[in-house]
């Protein structure tokens, strides 16, 4: 799953940080291991946060566009007789399809490029 965190700024972790250990310290009159519980949390909570704003922005998959030859994204990427066929191949993470058509329940018919060199049909959505 991916959690797009754009307009988070690591001053906002900051500010939520603090917000979260000083309600653990105005607890701290009646529970003393409360303190630690509430710092714990708003640390990992602060490291969660910071980690995820300094994540680099993920390619995107989207359908591969007719009468174009498109990347692979995805690690690897069957090529197969029919939809839902049998396996000819695998295309890898760069390597390229040109997608001729049709499309049929999710997959879509063109040609492998590479070691396979060969027409067949590939699940559709996995191109940068």
């Amino acid at each position: 799953m991916f959690v797009s965190c754009s307009g988070i700024g690591l001053s906002d972790v900051s500010a939520l940080s603090r917000r979260v250990v000083g309600y653990a310290g105005r607890r701290s009159t009646r529970d003393p291991s409360a303190i630690d519980r509430y710092r714990a949390l708003a640390g990992l909570l602060a490291g969660v946060i910071a980690a995820t704003v300094a994540l680099p922005a993920s390619a995107q998959a989207a359908n591969g566009t007719i009468g174009q030859r498109e990347t692979v994204c995805a690690s690897d990427l069957f090529v197969r007789t029919q939809p839902v066929g049998a396996w000819m191949g695998t295309l890898y993470q760069g390597q390229t399809f040109l997608v001729e058509g049709p499309r049929s329940g999710g997959y879509v018919y063109g040609f492998a490029y590479g070691h396979i060199n060969r027409r067949g049909w590939v699940q559709d959505g996995w191109f940068c």
